[in-house]
């Protein structure tokens, strides 16, 4: 993921969280606040230690990173996301996980209908 697509700092987390609203479901919280100065979205991620070692919690991050860059062309641009990983996302896989974002995304109105 490229630099101008990612929220490092703290400061960037906490107005997502206190600005933003949020929808959730069981495997994943989103956080959204839009931007109107950015030409395309942001996303941080946040996934505990309770989801399991370092290997596992990477791996996460990597599979919500992928599904973000597979449907990039889909979501709404000038949208800060926050994506918290819940527990049961440490047993699933690349395919469970996109389907659950796209799940989080479409409840919120953020993602566009593929034509």
């Amino acid at each position: 993921m490229k630099k101008e697509y990612r929220i490092k700092k703290n400061e960037e987390f906490q107005k997502v969280f206190q600005r933003g609203q949020s929808f959730a479901n069981r495997q994943l919280v989103l956080y959204y606040w839009k931007k109107e100065d950015q030409a395309h979205f942001r996303i941080g991620l946040s996934v505990s230690k309770r989801i399991g070692p370092a290997v596992v919690r990477n791996q996460v991050k990597r599979y919500l990173r992928q599904a973000f860059h597979e449907l990039e062309d889909q979501i709404h641009p000038q949208y800060d996301f926050v994506i918290i990983a819940r527990k049961p996302t440490n047993n699933m896989n690349f395919h469970e996980t996109k389907k659950s974002l796209i799940h989080v995304l479409s409840r919120s109105k953020l993602l566009n209908k593929k034509n």
